[in-house]
């Protein structure tokens, strides 16, 4: 009888831990959109290498993409880089914000918040791979991802445009 008790109390002392978390979606979201951001970047410095051209990153209110070409107010369905396997990730923000199409384009989730810094609207791999800001100046980029109590920041490196 005692056991039971015991086993009672630790399953509704995990419960009550187990539940608040399952509730707290930015504690989810935010290293998932981190992750995704950091696979899109990677991505498109290898298509940059890869295509022997130029690949755009391009940072907007409620998204992130990827063009051929300098994106000043979207992407030209023609410029737009493809996603690998075809399709988008398929969730509620990146449908909304980025259509249906089989472009690269994430959707910002709903309660996170993003800052560049610098504060470019977008970030360029040239054919060597090399990050370029504004100006085709060389650069890293920090990007801070916030929800919550939760935060991440995506890092490309000067020079190697590594993604950490």
């Amino acid at each position: 009888m005692v056991e039971l008790i015991v086993v009672l109390i630790l399953t509704g002392i995990l419960a009550a831990i187990g539940v608040g978390r399952y509730f707290d979606r930015p504690a989810f979201d935010v290293p998932a959109y981190a992750e995704q951001v950091r696979a899109m970047l990677r991505f498109a410095q290898k298509a940059a290498v890869a295509r022997n051209r130029d690949v755009f990153v391009r940072f907007e209110d409620n998204r992130i993409f990827l063009c051929h070409a300098m994106p000043s107010n979207g992407c030209a369905a023609d410029r737009q880089v493809s996603i690998p396997g075809g399709f988008s990730a398929g969730d509620d923000a990146t449908r909304s914000q980025c259509g249906s199409g089989n472009w690269y384009c994430l959707g910002k989730p709903a309660g996170l918040t993003w800052s560049t810094s610098p504060a470019p609207d977008w970030l360029k791999f040239d054919a060597l791979g090399r990050p370029l800001l504004p100006g085709d100046a060389a650069g890293a980029l920090i990007l801070s991802i916030s929800g919550g109590k939760e935060s991440a920041s995506v890092q490309v490196f000067q020079e190697t445009g590594y993604v950490q």
